[in-house]
């Protein structure tokens, strides 16, 4: 394994991990082979198109079609020299990370292992002692398994949906645990990365004060550690700054200059301390519940992080609360949701804080009328469950309602012409849950954190 150089990669799984891999080793330079078991998925790669909404990546991969073949078949397996698992691992309802994807894509690829030095990288977010188990079942069931040669690497990632290809790119660290001489391996596959030798994408420049990425060489578990440390951190920061938010409203404070004026502490830093409607997605509430559950494995207890979740889930509440103190009921109610997606520049619904507003809302009478600039195909297939009106842009959704809430922080949303449109509402009551509007409105703006501005609307439609 010292002696070689990694040159073919195959990526399984063709999510926004593995579709952000396969195109980050395509661009620097590797034959690419991305494998998925989804053969509509496969179709719709091989025919050029891109099925998540991601910022660059239709033109990366458009552009390394040379390099990059989509397949539903592990035979290409044999011809690699790294193989990268990039599969989900949703949380099961204790919170205990499923496996099963991984395990499947593990005992899949294990009877084309053959004689030469081959890595199995581990980028999905996975419980720690994953990657021995991954190994055991190597072994198991691999019947040209040799230690020597096939050895497993953790290398999470670190990307954040919407600015996938930059965080890829250009990454503040590259963590890779497992046997040195793996590590070496992957480290020598990462060479154009770590030394950013590589022509940037047109479409993604490298940032003028970029230099090169950290580069942590550590052990399996301590890098299946670090992925979940640093999730389950920056949910904390969020659910910090959303609990000092809730006493700022009380007290007269901004949570906004409050963020400011702490931010400038550099052991605090600015970001991730944003009060609003809390997080979302398919990381921080996953990995934040997967660290509780590997302590309750070893009776061991975590206040903090679980004090972290009941915050976070509590601000879609406290939305509702709004809403209802300003409307007693909701019965009958015509309520907006702008936002679907959990955050912008993705079209990611998983864990969406629109998803809990609509339901909620939806219960106790409102009647919903929801959009969403990119998110709303697929929450017609992935919310079939709920009950809501797509609205075709944004000012029709505002027409006759009573209140509209402002659940994703959209630049879309933050242009609009908000003087004219809360003139067509029925009411003027807009819940800015993401702290996006600044200027002074005809209408009664709550926001989170901040005291709500006083306003009495001269008349309401009827």
């Amino acid at each position: 394994m010292k002696n070689s150089f990694p040159q073919r990669v195959a990526v399984i799984g063709t999510g926004y991990v593995g579709l952000g891999t396969a195109g980050l080793l395509a661009h620097i330079g590797y034959q690419v082979t991305g494998i998925d078991i989804d053969p509509a998925k496969i179709a719709q790669l091989q025919r050029g198109e891109v099925p998540i909404h991601e910022p660059g990546l239709e033109g990366l991969l458009a552009g390394q079609e040379e390099r990059l073949t989509w397949t539903t078949s592990y035979e290409a397996i044999t011809e690699a020299d790294v193989i990268f698992i990039c599969v989900g691992t949703p949380p099961g309802p204790d919170g205990t990370p499923n496996l099963n994807y991984v395990t499947s894509a593990a005992a899949s690829l294990a009877p084309f292992l053959n004689g030469h030095a081959q890595i199995i990288v581990n980028k999905s977010t996975v419980p720690i002692g994953t990657g021995d188990y991954v190994q055991r079942l190597l072994e198991d069931h691999s019947p040209n398994f040799d230690e020597t040669r096939h050895r497993v690497v953790s290398n999470p990632e670190f990307l954040r949906e919407g600015t996938a290809l930059s965080d890829s790119l250009y990454p503040d660290r590259l963590v890779m645990g497992g046997h040195p001489d793996a590590v070496d391996y992957l480290a020598r596959l990462y060479a154009p990365l770590i030394e950013q030798t590589f022509v940037p994408p047109a479409g993604t420049p490298r940032p003028d004060s970029y230099t090169r990425p950290a580069v942590v060489r550590t052990t399996l578990q301590s890098a299946e550690m670090i992925k979940y440390a640093a999730n389950a951190f920056l949910a904390l920061k969020i659910s910090f700054a959303n609990e000092i938010g809730g006493l700022c409203e009380r007290v007269g404070a901004d949570i906004q200059e409050v963020s400011t004026g702490i931010g400038f502490d550099g052991r605090i830093g600015h970001r991730f301390l944003q009060a609003g409607l809390g997080w979302g997605g398919s990381c921080f509430g996953k990995d934040t519940q997967g660290l509780i559950s590997a302590g309750r494995e070893h009776s061991y207890a975590m206040p903090i992080l679980q004090a972290a979740i009941d915050v976070n889930y509590r601000q879609r509440q406290l939305v509702i609360d709004k809403l209802i103190r300003h409307l007693k009921s909701l019965k009958g109610k015509r309520i907006t949701v702008l936002g679907m997606a959990f955050k912008p520049n993705t079209d990611d619904l998983r864990d969406a804080p629109a998803h809990d507003l609509i339901a909620r809302l939806t219960q106790l009478g409102a009647v919903v009328t929801a959009h969403d600039p990119v998110a709303m195909p697929r929450a017609s297939r992935e919310w079939a469950h709920l009950t809501y009106t797509a609205a075709a842009d944004a000012a029709t959704a505002l027409v006759r309602a009573d209140a509209v809430i402002i659940a994703t922080e959209w630049d879309e949303y933050v242009q609009l012409n908000w003087s004219e449109l809360v003139g067509t509402m029925r009411r003027p009551l807009i819940i800015d849950a993401r702290n996006i509007l600044r200027d002074a409105l005809p209408a009664q703006v709550e926001q989170i954190g901040r005291e709500a501005a006083h306003y009495q609307p001269e008349q309401v439609l009827e």
